[in-house]
């Protein structure tokens, strides 16, 4: 049975909190000093963390350094009639060229393996 209250499906002695926006600000301050943790900020004031970021979110403030994303490059592929001019001594290779202008040679003998250790090994840097 119903007592006419409507709650909104909060769990039982439950309130939902209120926050000023000077508060929102003064946390969302205290979340953007150097060396803070979003968590330990949101631990300290009772507050969930994805409440925190959503608030920082609210008030146009991006995170500090976005994740850098290795550039996406051109990719020629040589057409067939080079590929035959070249005789049939040919061994057959792939010319890696990074972002920072080094190359890498890649013949056909290669293992598989190690050339799997060495593009994880780059895509860290």
């Amino acid at each position: 049975m119903s007592d006419g209250k409507d709650d909104g499906g909060a769990a039982p002695g439950r309130r939902r909190r209120s926050w000023t926006l000077d508060e929102k600000r003064r946390i969302i301050d205290e979340s953007l000093e150097d060396g803070a943790s979003i968590a330990e900020v949101a631990r300290r004031h009772d507050l969930n963390a994805n409440q925190l970021f959503t608030w920082r979110r609210q008030c146009g403030l991006e995170p500090a350094e976005p994740k850098k994303l290795a550039p996406i490059l051109p990719v020629r592929i040589t057409p067939a009639a080079a590929a035959e001019e070249s005789g049939l001594g040919s061994s057959g290779q792939i010319e890696i060229v990074l972002a920072e202008g080094e190359r890498i040679l890649v013949w056909s003998d290669v293992e598989t393996a190690a050339l799997t250790r060495v593009l994880k090994a780059l895509s860290r840097r």
